[in-house]
């Protein structure tokens, strides 16, 4: 039924090869009452926050990578709707690292309900597409409310020698998009960098933050005498040769990085 409903009659497929038109009428009749999508279908999303991403990839204590961190979001959302009693028969998911590991992890987990997990599965399978569909618009609905407080801010800052930095929005978030790296090098504090909208286990973030600014953050390991009396400033390395060697750390402390730097 899902294959007939979802891929001959609504036409899903990977997010990606989707226009955002057509995936955000998709979701639409999805979470309308009345649709055939809505009656058959069900759909639920876990959000993993850029900060909450980061904090664990970079937490001092050992790593928590991000294969892991969407690994236990999937085993965290198939328990969730089998506890409200939904009878799951069959799962299929679009794999994380080796296909053949993973789905011998959830057969563990889960012994009762029949496992698919295949590369490309979002391809493959209607549902997957459908669940693609479904994360992707969450995902785009997300980004455009945490854009809010930045609305207007950089229709200020155009000019007509740089016309690029007047178009408002920050982009999809992903490295190739001229618009998110543009907005970045636009907004970036030298010493702070960016808020919580920013995951800083990027490389990209990283590449800009120790890269291009001269400042860049040590975290030391602790003492053996076990003080912890260390000042702010011993956490900071100051390289001295990125900038004029009259220009004082108090002149640009807080100031804007604009794309000249870059």
């Amino acid at each position: 039924m899902h294959r007939s409903l979802l891929a001959d009659t609504h036409h899903f497929d990977d997010s990606k090869v989707l226009s955002a038109t057509v995936r955000s009428s998709l979701m639409r009749a999805v979470c309308t009452p009345g649709t055939d999508l809505h009656t058959t279908s069900g759909w639920a999303t876990r959000v993993m926050s850029a900060r909450d991403i980061s904090s664990a990839m970079l937490r001092p204590n050992g790593m928590y990578n991000l294969n892991a961190q969407a690994m236990d979001a999937t085993i965290d959302l198939i328990q969730n709707v089998l506890c409200t009693g939904v009878n799951v028969r069959e799962i299929y998911i679009d794999t994380i690292g080796n296909p053949e590991s993973y789905q011998a992890k959830l057969a563990r987990i889960f012994p009762t309900v029949s496992i698919t997990v295949a590369k490309k599965a979002d391809s493959l399978y209607p549902c997957v597409s459908a669940a693609s569909v479904c994360a992707k618009v969450t995902r785009d609905a997300a980004l455009e409310v945490s854009y809010e407080p930045y609305k207007g801010v950089q229709l200020a800052v155009g000019t007509e020698t740089n016309p690029e930095s007047s178009i408002e929005g920050w982009g999809s978030g992903y490295p190739g998009d001229v618009r998110c790296t543009g907005w970045m090098k636009r907004n970036m504090d030298p010493v702070f960098g960016w808020g919580a909208e920013c995951r800083y286990s990027w490389a990209t973030t990283k590449d800009m933050l120790e890269g291009k600014t001269g400042a860049k953050v040590v975290w030391p390991a602790p003492s053996d005498d076990g003080g912890d009396n260390m000042k702010l400033t011993d956490f900071s390395v100051y390289a001295a040769d990125r900038i004029k060697e009259d220009e004082k750390l108090s002149r640009w402390y807080g100031s804007s990085v604009t794309e000249q730097v870059f």
